[in-house]
């Protein structure tokens, strides 16, 4: 049983799975019914599958009987209907076929015009690849031709940025093109010919700075129209110094000087400086335009056709920096700063030298000095603004370091140089150069302290000049001075010497005219030479910055210097002269007596124009007092001297017999006229001193005396007879009338024959006539005795016995007579 329900489960499963194939054989597409039909074979059952396959074949075949039986009519309809379509579809056919041949006829022209169209599109389609490509590479184009053209206009700054911007950001889109190769292939050299042409723009400027140094210097200069009007009114219009303050009256003078504060108090107008901030954003402007009307690599703009009227330039303006920002910021772009800055540095350096030394003619000419300061303030304006208007390119230490060396060099030049000065008119314009010098620098900032106190050197130096120039007017005033009083014969000229020179005589006013002024010409021109000699003082004073104190101190001093050793050695020179007269000397006496009254006029003179009081601490007093005291003193000694010397001129025509027997009875011929001389001669010294003519009247009548005595006691006289001695007893009592006479007021009773007394022992003509009528040997002796005991002169003992041996000789001869 069991066998059975296996054999029948069995053949069920393989039912089944017959049943599954053949389902699967219907179901599937034939490429794939191998697998399936490989199945069946595998197995044992294949001959019951073949079984069931036919059966199931049978079943379909006769479904499909059914079916079509069941459609059969419909079928022979529509075979019907075909048939009939079949002719129309023949004519349809050939409708087309002719439809068709038709079309491709009438369409052969359209294809072609398609094929062209196509051809078009294609091209067109190039095209726009093309345009597309070349759009892309346009901006590389149009850069690096913006770049050839920024470089052939040397705007070298925007050429390189311009390069920066085609390498990084236009290139990379291009690259794999041929020539963007190429391009980057040039761009090391492009950036080193910018920095190579940049470089070359800079050298040209520093050229050019070095060349026109001078202009910038005077622009920059001129920025201080005070000093500088002062410098061009003395130097422009050449004329003696005297002129130039010195004529003026005190009034004017001091108006003249209030007119100058006013002046130097007013705002300095010209100076334009354009701010820092504002020349480097002008800078910038120019970086980014693309006119070449702003690259002007010259680094000087012209200004010459400028209007006089019209405002002067600062010195920037005179001066295109573009150049140097330009190279700046390109080596800075190229990493190459601090090279730059290096090479800057240096170059200016070596101009700094030569700008420093100076001209060896320099001494001559105000335009040599004039010059050599344009040129170092012109450097020092330009350093100055390439410090305020770059970032590091120079820095205060070493603008501080080049001045240090260009003051040290300054001073050295000047002290070297200005010591060759002669002229006072340079050495004041020099001063007033050197003071708009020093204003100018101090303006940018640079200390000049040095500076003004050389001009305190070149003070001593400017005075020694005032004394040589004073000393060469004071001998022509007294060279050509007439030595006479000054003759006036109406008010106006009264009241003209009045205005010159501070005279006032009551006597003098009430006089009718013409009257006469006891000095000669030279004391109101000497004393307005002093005044001018004290405003030329006071010129150079102004503008250094000094006290009023100091002012008056070094104006008292060179006065002083004036007073005591030029005009003291003038008038020395006058009264020592050989030709020298009498006349002469007693109108310089007169001439030095109201001179030294005017002192004290001086002295108020100088305290009016410094402020400064007389009875202030440490004041210098002048010296013209003692000056002009030794001055008198000395034309005293001179006509004491020149007296003296007439005499010995008229004692040279004396002409004395010593051995003659007749008896005279007036006194010599010479010794009248010399009477007559010294009559004559103390009738001029009326205008002297008292003392000053007691002293010459006495001094003569002593010398005339001693000179006499001198005749009688000559080693030749070794004898002589009664009547030379009466001869010379007559011109001894000549002598002594004269001194009775009174020849100069002042003298006391018989104080002026002392000066005869010693002679008159020597006059013994009474003596020697009582001789004659004594023929007693007792009264010889007693005679004798007497004159050996006659005091004749105080000289030393062997003189003494000497003159009384020869004295005993002479009564011996009388007596034999």
């Amino acid at each position: 049983m069991e066998r059975v329900k296996m054999a029948e489960a069995e053949s069920l499963e393989t039912a089944a799975e017959h049943e599954r194939i053949l389902r699967e054989i219907e179901s599937t597409d034939t490429a794939c019914i191998g697998p399936t039909l490989r199945s069946v074979y595998d197995g044992e059952e294949h001959g019951r599958f073949m079984e069931k396959l036919e059966t199931r074949i049978r079943n379909h075949d006769r479904e499909i009987e059914k079916m079509c039986n069941f459609h059969y009519q419909g079928f022979v309809d529509s075979i019907t209907e075909l048939l009939k379509v079949r002719g129309e579809a023949q004519k349809l056919k050939n409708q087309v076929t002719d439809t068709n041949r038709k079309l491709q006829h009438e369409g052969k022209e359209l294809v072609i015009a398609m094929e062209e169209l196509k051809q078009c599109r294609l091209q067109q389609r190039n095209i726009s690849a093309t345009v597309d490509k070349l759009m892309l590479c346009l901006p590389v184009l149009e850069m690096y031709s913006k770049l050839r053209d920024q470089m052939k206009t040397k705007r070298h700054y925007p050429a390189l940025k311009t390069l920066e911007h085609l390498e990084h950001t236009y290139l990379p889109q291009v690259s794999h093109y041929r020539f963007c190769k190429v391009m980057v292939d040039n761009i090391p050299k492009l950036r080193e010919e910018i920095k190579d042409v940049s470089m070359s723009d800079l050298k040209d400027f520093l050229e050019s700075i070095r060349k026109h140094s001078d202009k910038i210097g005077e622009t920059a200069m001129k920025q201080h129209p005070v000093v500088e009007v002062r410098v061009q009114s003395q130097s422009c219009k050449p004329r003696p110094l005297s002129i130039c303050m010195c004529s003026f009256s005190p009034l004017e003078a001091q108006q003249q000087r209030n007119l100058d504060n006013i002046i130097l108090q007013q705002p300095r107008i010209g100076s334009k400086r354009k701010s820092k901030k504002e020349a480097y954003t002008i800078f910038d402007t120019e970086i980014e335009s693309t006119s070449p009307k702003s690259e002007q690599d010259s680094g000087i703009l012209d200004v010459e056709d400028e209007e006089d009227d019209e405002e002067v330039p600062g010195a920037q303006d005179l001066v295109d920096f573009s150049p140097v920002y330009r190279c700046l910021h390109i080596y800075s772009v190229l990493g190459a700063r601090e090279t730059f800055e290096n090479y800057y540095r240096k170059q200016r350096r070596k101009q700094a030298r030569l700008v420093l030394q100076p001209p060896s003619n320099m001494h001559e000419t105000l335009d040599g000095y004039r010059k050599y300061f344009n040129q170092i303030v012109g450097f020092f304006v330009v350093e100055d603004h390439t410090l305020h208007t770059t970032q590091g390119l120079v820095n205060r230490a070493y603008i501080d370091e080049l001045w240090e060396m260009a003051l040290s060099k300054t001073v050295a030049a000047l002290r070297t140089h200005s010591s060759y000065c002669s002229d006072p008119n340079l050495v004041l314009d020099l001063k007033n150069l050197i003071v708009l010098f020093a204003d100018t620098l101090q303006v940018y900032g640079f200390p000049v302290n040095q500076l003004f106190d050389m001009l305190l050197e070149i003070r001593d130096q400017y005075s020694e000049t005032l004394l040589k120039k004073w000393s060469g007017i004071f001998r022509s005033i007294l060279d050509s001075d007439n030595y006479s009083p000054i003759p006036v014969t109406s008010e106006d000229m009264y009241k003209k010497v009045i205005g010159q020179f501070p005279f006032q005589d009551t006597e003098l006013e009430k006089q009718p005219f013409p009257k006469k002024f006891p000095f000669s010409e030279f004391v109101p021109k000497v004393y307005n030479q002093i005044k001018e000699f004290i405003y030329a003082c006071l010129k150079f004073s102004e503008d250094l910055h000094l006290s009023s104190t100091e002012v008056d101190d070094m104006i008292r001093k060179s006065t002083n210097l004036l007073l005591t050793r030029t005009l003291s050695n003038s008038l020395q020179n006058v009264i020592k002269r050989k030709n020298i007269g009498l006349t002469e000397l007693v109108q310089i006496i007169i001439n030095t007596t109201h001179l030294e009254k005017s002192c004290k006029y001086l002295e108020e003179f100088i305290t009016n124009i410094t402020n400064v009081l007389p009875e202030t601490v440490h004041t210098t007093k002048l010296y013209g007092t003692t000056t002009f005291k030794d001055a008198r003193h000395a034309a005293e000694e001179e006509i004491y001297t020149n007296l003296n010397q007439k005499i010995d001129q008229f004692l040279q025509l004396a002409d004395y017999d010593w051995m003659t027997g007749d008896l005279g009875s007036k006194a010599s011929d010479y010794l009248v006229d010399l009477i007559a001389f010294l009559r004559s001669t103390f009738a001029v010294f009326t205008h002297l001193p008292g003392k000053v003519a007691q002293t010459a009247c006495m001094s003569a009548c002593k010398h005339l005396a001693t000179s006499l005595m001198q005749l009688l006691l000559e080693a030749e006289v070794r004898q002589l007879t009664l009547g030379a001695l009466q001869q010379f007893n007559l011109d001894v009592i000549e002598c002594e009338q004269f001194a009775r006479s009174g020849p100069v007021p002042g003298f006391q009773e018989d104080t002026l024959q002392l000066a005869f007394i010693d002679l008159r022992q020597l006059a013994f003509a009474d003596t020697a006539e009582k001789i004659t009528r004594q023929t007693d040997a007792k009264e010889v002796h007693r005679c004798r005795d007497g004159l050996l005991r006659e005091p004749l002169f105080a000289d030393n003992e062997g003189s003494n016995k000497l003159m009384k041996m020869k004295y005993f000789t002479f009564w011996i001869v009388g007596l034999v007579c």
